[in-house]
């Protein structure tokens, strides 16, 4: 079973009924996450992340009744252990500065591209995938998971390459009995197609993986990749 067919929930705090709109849209382009409930109050928010215990919330700071700082300062108090990301105007640094004292993992000013969304969550669900269940990290796993410049053997990976996400694509490609194209290796390691496409397109120029063309009877020919003989 793919990593990605465990839905991550999804509380989206925000009070711009449009704004509200085109966020669930970016959220659900990026499995496996799906919005579970939207607040317009920082009070509702409260009420519904007690409710229906999400695994992320996504706030605003500037709301009306009660600001995402208050919120995220009542969402602890009242025990509420989500992850948090924020989605906001507000470029001050002392509320970037709270904000991160109350646990928010990443920070989105807007406006903003879908892809830096994207992004946010694919990190997100990395470091899921990362710290869940027993054991132990090691000082390398997590230099990755929180952005410090890794070695690959002699040489450092490309900015937004990560050698954990790394060496599950490896991984995947040595374990698949045959190629596989880049939404398949996608599927395998939980991520975005375009994200295992870019480790894939990685290897691929640094020699490590093939290329094998297929070509079906209609539509684009798909790339097929494989470890290297």
């Amino acid at each position: 079973m793919s990593r990605q067919s465990e839905t991550l929930d999804v509380l989206l705090i925000e009070d711009d009924p449009m704004v509200q709109e085109v966020n669930r849209q970016f959220i659900e382009r990026v499995p496996p996450f799906k919005v579970q409930a939207v607040a317009s109050n920082g009070r509702e928010g409260v009420a519904l992340a007690v409710q229906h215990n999400p695994q992320l919330i996504i706030i605003d700071v500037y709301m009306p009744e009660l600001d995402g700082v208050e919120t995220l300062k009542l969402l602890r108090a009242n025990g509420v252990q989500a992850d948090v990301i924020a989605i906001t105007a507000s470029k001050e640094k002392e509320t970037i500065r709270t904000m991160y004292q109350y646990g928010v993992i990443d920070y989105i000013i807007k406006p903003f591209k879908f892809e830096r969304l994207q992004h946010a969550l694919d990190k997100y669900r990395t470091y899921r995938t990362t710290v869940s269940g027993d054991g132990e990290l090691s000082q390398g796993q997590l230099d990755e998971l929180f952005g410090a410049a890794v070695p690959a053997g002699n040489k450092v990976l490309p900015k937004g390459l990560n050698e954990q996400t790394l060496n599950q694509v490896l991984h995947v490609l040595q374990s698949a009995p045959h190629p596989l194209s880049a939404e398949e290796a996608a599927e395998e390691i939980g991520a975005a197609r375009v994200t295992a496409r870019r480790y894939l397109e990685y290897l691929q120029k640094e020699g490590s993986v093939v290329i094998d063309i297929q070509y079906g009877t209609v539509g684009r020919p798909v790339n097929r990749y494989r470890i290297k003989s």
